[in-house]
């Protein structure tokens, strides 16, 4: 009687095991980090680049959005480099103060727009990121038509530049 018993648990584990062995072995898919966006991530030091990506209609003017999340106590200028059309590289600071995020690109939202470029739509286009002492990182940004949801994020044109301050009345002679 207890070998019978014996036995059926024996089989019952083993069809167990079988039936479900991949799935109790294996990780949980649930369980993996990823970024659920169409741009990229990456760190800095104490800054976390997240959803980075580019918005172009013609490859030459890109509007960047993402955010910075600067988890320091202390105010970060980051520096993102890139290469214009001509080969040369353009460096454009971001200040980010102590514990706070900026966001790029949105309704509201500061903007960048990184000009004179050269790049391809639906492709990969290098920027560089570093502050301070930090090792920089390179990160290669999605650039995207300004379609469906990101439709009204396209860079605009280069503003005009306006006349700052107020005239100065100077006296005419009378006649």
């Amino acid at each position: 009687m207890i070998a019978r018993r014996a036995a059926a648990l024996s089989i019952a584990a083993a069809l167990m095991l079988g039936t479900s062995g991949c799935t109790f072995f294996a990780t949980q898919a649930t369980l993996i980090e990823y970024a659920p966006s169409d741009g990229v991530q990456g760190t800095v030091g104490d800054v976390k680049v997240l959803n980075l990506l580019g918005i172009s209609e013609d490859g030459t003017s890109v509007s960047l959005l993402g955010n910075f999340v600067n988890n320091s106590d202390e105010n970060i200028n980051v520096k993102l480099q890139y290469a214009t059309a001509d080969g040369k590289k353009t460096t454009v600071t971001i200040g980010i103060a102590a514990g706070t995020t900026v966001h790029l690109g949105g309704d509201g939202d500061e903007q960048l727009v990184l000009r004179d470029v050269d790049t391809t739509l639906g492709g990969l286009y290098d920027v560089y990121l570093q502050y301070g002492s930090e090792e920089g990182l390179s990160l290669k940004v999605p650039i995207l038509e300004p379609t469906f949801e990101y439709s009204d994020l396209a860079p605009g044109e280069m503003p005009t530049p306006e006349p700052t301050g107020t005239p100065i009345p100077t006296e005419t002679p009378a006649p």
